[in-house]
């Protein structure tokens, strides 16, 4: 088939994790368009707002030399960006609870700028695509691509090689069945020249680390074993082909009839939810009353 990146499928690890949890919430959040804005739809709450300031905080250094990434306060950047979630747009109820999240926002920064570690050390950007964002061909036949963003890519120069960091703003682990790494591998392995000698995930809420963790480096940064990049790529295809096919049934049912998942978003179609705002990508954002 030939190659047209605009007819594609295109997964990444969180519309793939939508259709595992739930295909009617994989549809709502990622193929449904609003008939009257033609914008895809989300709902927003407390810690998807937190995840998205403090992702967006550490993001902006990895284009910066390592000596100038941390002569700015991580605590200063991250109050321009928290105004993008402040208030309604963020979820938030009420100014207590907000205060709340922020604090735990400066807290994983000023942790972060405390004891930097890999932050301080050469990285790797991958050169965002099509779409604004890193991506490549899963497969040509099935017209499938798989995107995605990388945290993190600490460069090992002893053996020319990349390091795979994730950054964590909960407390709860990466389920070990979790696809997370496997297509962060196939994403890094296709979309930049190193090979990916390792990986990790960074719990920056962490104060102590668990007893797994890596025996150097910040507390919080647990290293992961790099799973079988092949064995990885055939896990991956098996779930966008079965992507592909319910986009080409138009078949995205909840097999509960009704889940934590979906239910959400079925509310704004209802007009339960309030509208407050578009987001930069375009998705208009509504928060659930309770």
């Amino acid at each position: 088939m030939a190659q047209d990146k605009y007819s594609a499928v295109w997964v990444s690890h969180s519309s793939i994790s939508d259709f595992l949890k739930c295909p009617r919430a994989y549809f709502l959040r990622n193929v449904y368009k609003d008939p009257k804005t033609g914008h895809k739809v989300t709902v927003v709450t407390p810690p998807l707002a937190l995840g998205s300031a403090v992702h967006e905080v550490i993001e902006s250094l990895a284009t910066l030399p390592a000596t100038e990434r941390l002569k700015i306060s991580l605590v200063k950047k991250l109050d321009p960006v928290w105004l993008k979630v402040t208030g309604k747009k963020g979820g938030f109820s009420n100014y207590t609870e907000e205060l709340g999240y922020k604090e735990r926002a400066i807290k994983m920064l000023m942790n972060l700028q405390e004891d930097p570690g890999p932050i301080l050390e050469k990285a790797i950007k991958i050169k965002a695509g099509t779409m604004n964002l890193p991506n490549y061909y899963l497969s040509d036949r099935d017209n499938i691509i798989l995107c995605g963003k990388i945290d993190w890519l600490k460069y090992v120069e002893s053996s020319d090689s990349v390091h795979i960091i994730d950054f964590k703003t909960g407390k709860r682990e990466e389920s070990e069945d979790s696809l997370q790494l496997p297509i962060y591998l196939l994403l890094a392995t296709n979309t930049q020249s190193k090979k990916v000698s390792g990986a990790s995930y960074w719990y920056l809420d962490r104060d102590d680390p668990p007893s797994h963790k890596a025996s150097e480096g910040p507390s919080g940064l647990v290293e992961k074993k790099l799973p079988d990049i092949k064995e990885s790529f055939k896990r991956v295809l098996d779930i966008a082909k079965k992507i592909k096919e319910a986009r080409a049934k138009n078949e995205f049912v909840c097999p509960k009839g009704g889940c934590m998942s979906c239910r959400p978003l079925e509310r704004v179609l209802t007009g339960e939810a309030e509208f407050v705002g578009t987001s930069e990508t375009r998705q208009d954002i509504y928060i659930i009353h309770s």
